[in-house]
């Protein structure tokens, strides 16, 4: 064989290494109870291929997504709806947002959907993506795919207040 016939090959190769070596690994997740929903499909179809500027990235489990390289904001819909909470609430585009911030110190941040069956759940590092963006993103989605429970978001001050208890006299 010429020389110049095995040298092609090899240099096809080199030239596609760097390529290669971009690809990102699937993130590996585990699906919900109810990722097998079909609303959840229909989410997961029209997912965004970025979110606050990081690329979509291949799951290995049903109805869950990823985005950036670490993973940065993840995704799992198929939850089963949660209970109330005094977690606070937030409200974007038509869709309640549970934010759990107990990880705030470390920019970690949970969302998950209230009032939406199935449920979805967003982990997300704040200091790579925001959480308006993930509730921007994913809000019509869920909006026009997930059935409302009629559950809303309210707050203490949305509370009825306890009837003052009236004086009693004694005999």
């Amino acid at each position: 064989m010429p020389r110049s016939s095995r040298t092609l090959p090899l240099l096809a190769a080199l030239l596609l290494l760097p390529g290669l070596a971009a690809c990102s690994a699937t993130v590996a997740m585990e699906p919900a109870k109810l990722a097998n929903d079909p609303a959840c499909a229909n989410v997961e179809a029209r997912l965004p291929k970025t979110i606050s500027g990081q690329e979509r990235r291949w799951t290995d489990a049903q109805s869950t997504a990823a985005w950036g390289n670490p993973a940065s904001i993840l995704m799992t819909c198929g939850l089963e709806a949660p209970a109330p909470t005094t977690l606070p609430c937030r409200t974007s585009d038509g869709v309640d947002w549970i934010v759990d911030e107990s990880r705030a110190s470390e920019n970690k941040y949970t969302l998950t959907t209230y009032g939406r069956e199935p449920a979805v759940q967003v982990f997300l590092d704040q200091g790579v993506a925001s959480s308006g963006d993930v509730a921007q993103a994913l809000g019509p989605l869920i909006r026009d795919n997930l059935a409302a429970t009629g559950a809303k978001c309210t707050s203490l001050s949305d509370a009825t207040p306890a009837p003052e208890p009236s004086p009693t006299t004694t005999p």
